[in-house]
């Protein structure tokens, strides 16, 4: 072997071993995504949300799901598409912080985060997380979960699907035609 031949083969190694710790570190930086919820949704029987001091409670009877201690409203089916179609399939993607000090700064605290429980019908919280706004993506929220201190931002921004009020969830019955007298009916 001649000595330009030696010296080729060598640059040609130490370049290969370059690119292959490059392409290693670089898989270091692609964000993750997992489902963020493990439950599926036939099995959430009730599901509770809580923001500061308001909170609201869904349930699920038979097939009819109804706004706990709100008789008045009946609840909204498109509502309830999206909070299952949106909320239970929301991913997990970058870690943000592995610090509960930081709760705070990411507004996944338990005093100014969006609280979500998923609860089956033997009354078991099988999901529960805490949801906080982020001030630099509006497209995505943060995200903390009970069994783990971590933060990650999620795939979408899902709190709008979260809210407490009952107005977002639930609407007046509507009255059903024959069933309301007309005015002049009387008159003859």
């Amino acid at each position: 072997m001649t000595k330009n031949l030696k010296i080729s083969l060598i640059v040609l190694v130490v370049l290969l071993t370059i690119l292959f710790i490059s392409q290693n570190k670089q898989l270091n930086y692609n964000s993750k995504s997992s489902r963020l919820f493990t439950i599926d949704k036939d099995d959430v029987n009730r599901f509770l949300i809580q923001n500061k001091e308001d909170a609201i409670e869904l349930s699920k009877k038979d097939s009819i799901w109804t706004i706990s201690g709100v008789d008045s409203l009946e609840v909204k089916q498109q509502s309830i598409d999206n909070f299952f179609d949106k909320v239970l399939l929301v991913e997990t993607g970058t870690l943000v912080s592995k610090n509960p000090e930081k709760w705070l700064k990411y507004s996944v605290d338990d005093s100014n985060g969006t609280h979500l429980a998923l609860i089956d019908s033997e009354g078991n919280t099988k999901n529960y997380a805490v949801f906080g706004r982020s001030k630099s993506d509006f497209s995505r929220n943060y995200v903390r979960t009970q069994q783990n201190p971590e933060v990650f931002l999620t795939n979408s921004s899902i709190l709008h699907f979260i809210s407490t009020s009952p107005n977002y969830w639930g609407e007046l019955p509507k009255l059903d035609a024959e069933s309301v007298p007309l005015e002049n009916e009387n008159i003859k």
